[in-house]
């Protein structure tokens, strides 16, 4: 389990400790992880954490070797690692898109790599993708997330197919707000640099600052409700979580209907003519 020190990551690895089960959690800082744990009366054999940069495929690697060594397998692969970044697209300069790309993708990419081999010799397992509802519909100010994100569901929907053969399931998990850290000062990236010509971002900024401990999502709940999907094996590829999860997807999806229909006729004109 990747971006596991705080947040929707967090709380995943205490309800999996709680069940009694192994955890690999690997986080830039296993000093952080361990102490928002508890820091003692942790079962060494259940829980190994692990500081990984995850833009490093050797290290990423190394990581998922010490935890088929360490906790006798592999059984769900969960890539949770990520931050929001809040600005306009004019404003986002290429460090800050490369290093959103690196974590959002490559990183993603990394783990997989790593992780399907073990997956697909045993022809079974779990991949989970923690997207966001801004990986199915997009909102002015959050261009270099939802590029991300998109980006990690047209990976997941290509790797499902995939791997299906092999036993290996996936889910895409869209939550919405969740009342976790995501939307505080330390977590949520903002540009370098801002122009006076996206007046309605800065105001969209600062109203996101202040839902802060407002969110609609139970992060408890949401960490239960993906445990429950595993648990299950079943289910739609995709995993809404939250009331305004399920408003954006709806409203998205009905955009993209009235779209389709209204291109039925114009679509065909760019066709060879039948012979």
């Amino acid at each position: 389990m990747t971006g596991t020190s705080r947040g929707l990551g967090l709380e995943l690895v205490k309800q999996v400790l709680e069940r009694g089960d192994r955890v690999a959690a690997t986080t830039r800082s296993s000093e952080r992880l361990l102490a928002a744990l508890g820091g003692e009366g942790i079962d060494p054999s259940r829980l190994l954490p692990l500081t990984v940069d995850l833009r490093d495929e050797a290290a990423v690697g190394r990581a998922v070797r010490e935890t088929t060594e360490r906790l006798g397998g592999l059984d769900v692969v969960v890539n949770n690692a990520g931050y929001g970044f809040l600005a306009a697209v004019e404003e986002t300069g290429d460090r800050e898109v490369r290093d959103m790309l690196d974590v959002q993708v490559v990183g993603v990419w990394n783990v997989l790599r790593a992780a399907l081999p073990v997956l697909r010799e045993q022809r079974g397992g779990h991949v989970v993708n923690v997207s966001s509802i801004l990986g199915l519909t997009a909102v002015p100010g959050w261009a270099l997330y939802c590029a991300g994100k998109f980006a990690l569901e047209g990976l997941s929907e290509a790797l499902a197919a995939e791997v299906a053969d092999f036993g290996i399931r996936v889910t895409i998990v869209e939550p919405g707000y969740f009342r976790t850290d995501f939307l505080t000062e330390d977590s949520l990236a903002l540009p370098a640099e801002t122009t006076a010509h996206y007046p309605a971002i800065r105001e969209m900024t600062r109203d996101h600052l202040k839902l802060q401990g407002s969110q609609l999502g139970d992060p408890v709940r949401g960490a239960a409700a993906i445990i429950d999907r595993v648990l299950a094996g079943e289910g739609p590829l995709r995993l809404l979580l939250g009331s305004d999860a399920h408003s954006y997807a709806t409203a998205k999806v009905g955009a993209l209907r009235a779209n389709v229909e209204a291109a039925a006729l114009t679509a065909p004109a760019t066709d060879f003519p039948a012979a």
